[in-house]
């Protein structure tokens, strides 16, 4: 088995603490925007749309994944509510994230579109959108790389040669999934599964997939929802292995998280959701798409 020694925090005063997680978080944060900004300069959109988009939108995940982080373990912040502002101590649930920051940054979108007379800052919500898709996966593994240091996401045991314990006391991996678990021993020399590198992994393989399936869906932000509904159905499949709080059903708030995110993506995908077809010059102009069916039958009359 692999043994991680290291410490969560970076530094600790006592009052204020600053774990890797949270660090890598902001690196991640921090990249996202970066490199969304520079692909929107090339797509014709100017950065400061991107950058006063990514304010709100920063807020909308710190919120979100505060929320979802302290309703999955409301078992201790309730019996501590002085640690639940101390988002810097580390603690953040990446779905509420995700859709906290997307609720954000969507928010002052429509906001913005609504009151600007200038053309040039009305924000095109779909392409920005799809530009976001590839970024937020390459944040999402920055954030694992904090995960792995830290000790986060408790797992089930294994023998696999790549199972790993955690040795520093002050570990998460050291001390244990919440109180909540009755129904587990917790040995902190036992090996468990490294769900925070499986989850590491699928992102850079997912990044693959989305950064390939670019220009090549319409109408624009089809791509995010794409996006979402890959990432959804990893995260509900390692799920499994993590130790999270049980809610109902022998599911976890991820998994239902995830359901959900499928039940509103997947429909949209379906009704929505079109390839873009090249023309004889390859042009992929984004009003081409598969004829709906009113369109084809039109076609079979007139050839009839």
């Amino acid at each position: 088995m692999i043994e991680i020694p290291f410490d969560p925090n970076i530094f600790n005063s006592g009052s204020f603490t600053l774990s890797w997680h949270g660090f890598m978080s902001f690196i991640a944060v921090g990249g996202a925007v970066y490199l969304v900004g520079r692909w929107a300069k090339k797509d014709g959109i100017d950065p400061d749309v991107v950058y006063n988009v990514a304010v709100f939108g920063i807020i909308g995940g710190i919120l979100g994944a505060r929320i979802v982080h302290v309703a999955d373990n409301w078992d201790f912040y309730s019996a501590n509510p002085g640690n639940i502002f101390q988002v810097w101590a580390g603690g953040i649930g990446l779905w509420g994230g995700i859709l906290g920051g997307w609720i954000g940054g969507l928010g002052y979108s429509v906001i913005n579109n609504r009151i600007t007379s200038d053309p040039n800052m009305k924000v095109p919500i779909g392409r920005l959108m799809d530009l976001t898709a590839p970024a937020i996966l390459i944040a999402q593994a920055i954030g694992r790389v904090g995960d792995l240091i830290n000790g986060e996401h408790w797992s089930k045991a294994t023998d696999l040669p790549w199972g790993w314990t955690f040795t520093n006391f002050s570990s998460p991996g050291f001390q244990g999934p919440p109180t909540s678990r009755t129904d587990i021993a917790w040995d902190p020399s036992q090996a468990t599964h490294p769900t925070a590198a499986y989850e590491l992994i699928g992102d850079l393989l997912l990044f693959m997939v989305v950064w390939k399936l670019r220009g090549k869906f319409i109408p624009n932000g089809a791509l995010w929802m794409v996006y979402l509904t890959l990432y959804s159905i990893m995260r509900f499949t390692i799920q499994f292995l993590r130790l999270d709080e049980v809610k109902v059903w022998g599911l976890q708030e991820a998994h239902f998280i995830a359901l959900i995110t499928v039940a509103v993506t997947v429909p949209w995908m379906v009704m929505f959701l079109r390839w873009k077809r090249r023309s004889s010059n390859g042009d992929t102009p984004d009003e081409e798409a598969k004829p709906t069916g009113s369109k084809r039958r039109r076609r079979r009359r007139a050839t009839a």
